[in-house]
């Protein structure tokens, strides 16, 4: 479907939209006894970005959600972010790390069945002359103290991406969990 053009009150407004702009590609919905990881394999290299947005829930308090891409575990990965829960802001950096942290899961500690959400876009990832750069924006609400996460990430390789693995850093990633991974046409 195309919009050529959209009238609002005397102002006209042209908008050329594409139907096909961000496609779904693949989801996973955990089942019963959670999963450590989630792999979204041979992904087309036609996109200009991708998209991953996700519900989940950790089984430990202080276990981290990871990411890595093409199943790279070396000391690749950087990261910034920036962390609000009320009247506390808290931020940080990493170098040399061997995944990028989504944010902000909720964990078995909070209340039962609250989720954490978030979105984690990965640009320009089948381009081979640059590194890979990742942002995300994620939150929760931990049982009425919430919390919301924008960070930035590096993966040092100039390698596009073909494979995405998310996964508990020291435990289960929990069941009803759901990762969607979409292609964004540029």
């Amino acid at each position: 479907m195309t919009i050529s053009s959209v009238k609002t009150g005397a102002v006209g407004l042209s908008l050329a939209l594409d139907n096909n702009y961000m496609e779904p590609i693949a989801t996973t919905l955990v089942g019963s006894g959670g999963t450590n990881n989630i792999t979204f394999n041979d992904i087309p290299q036609t996109y200009k970005h991708l998209q991953i947005r996700y519900i989940s829930r950790n089984a430990a308090v202080s276990d981290a959600t990871g990411v890595r891409f093409n199943s790279d575990a070396g000391t690749k990965y950087a990261l910034h972010s920036l962390r609000g829960g009320g009247s506390t802001v808290i931020a940080t950096s990493s170098a040399n790390t061997t995944f990028f942290e989504l944010p902000f899961t909720a964990y078995s500690g909070t209340t039962s069945n609250v989720f954490g959400g978030g979105i984690l876009d990965i640009l320009d990832y089948a381009n081979t002359n640059k590194n890979k750069t990742a942002r995300t924006l994620g939150g929760a609400d931990l049982d009425g103290s919430g919390s919301l996460h924008y960070s930035s990430g590096l993966w040092i390789n100039t390698a596009a991406i073909n494979s995405i693995t998310i996964f508990g850093s020291g435990s289960n990633i929990s069941q009803y969990s759901r990762f969607s991974l979409y292609g964004i046409k540029g």
